[in-house]
């Protein structure tokens, strides 16, 4: 992500974190938003909407305002996410829900990570990747997201911060791939 998308993501989440906590309204826009991240994380749908230059931003906002409202978001939420689609931003809203959970975990104290793996873990792994991240953290206060991109085809990618471990089967295949050119 460039220095400009963080910009960006740093703005509108710092906006909607002093909308959330004036209307005391912080722990229920953290909610809708996670839940609106591991959505779209899962749907393809819902990842060609926010993605595709090819649809209008009015259709954009629209189609993300049906989803915010039948999924019963906060009406916060909703407007928040209507202003990005409407400004032509929704490319950025896996970007911008991230700053604004980086920003609450900041807050309250914590190290916000997030692991991303090829399939979903089940409670034991979980767990044990909760703890392995917490002592790569160094800290027991730990805001973590999990969400699955099959992409990866196996292992994990842990951020932690600005820190970044990859052990994904697709990173290892591309680095291979790179190496097969050069000896070409």
């Amino acid at each position: 992500m460039s220095s400009s998308a963080n910009g960006l993501a740093g703005r509108y989440a710092g906006a909607l974190y002093a909308l959330a906590e004036e209307a005391g309204k912080v722990d229920v826009v953290v909610s809708d938003l996670t839940s609106l991240a591991e959505l779209a994380s899962a749907n393809d749908e819902i990842k060609t909407l926010v993605g595709s230059p090819a649809i209008s931003w009015s259709d954009q906002t629209k189609a993300m305002t049906a989803i915010l409202e039948k999924g019963g978001a906060d009406p916060l939420t909703t407007q928040f996410v209507g202003t990005v689609a409407s400004n032509g931003r929704l490319h950025a809203l896996s970007s911008l829900i991230s700053a604004f959970l980086a920003e609450h975990a900041r807050r309250r104290g914590e190290v916000s990570a997030e692991v991303i793996s090829a399939v979903e873990l089940d409670a034991a792994r979980k767990t044990r990747v909760e703890q392995a991240v917490a002592k790569l953290a160094g800290s027991d206060k730990l805001s973590l997201s999990m969400r699955v991109d099959p992409s990866l085809i196996g292992g994990l990618v842990v951020r932690i911060g600005s820190r970044m471990i990859d052990t994904s089967i697709k990173t290892k295949l591309n680095r291979l791939e790179t190496a097969m050119k050069g000896i070409a």
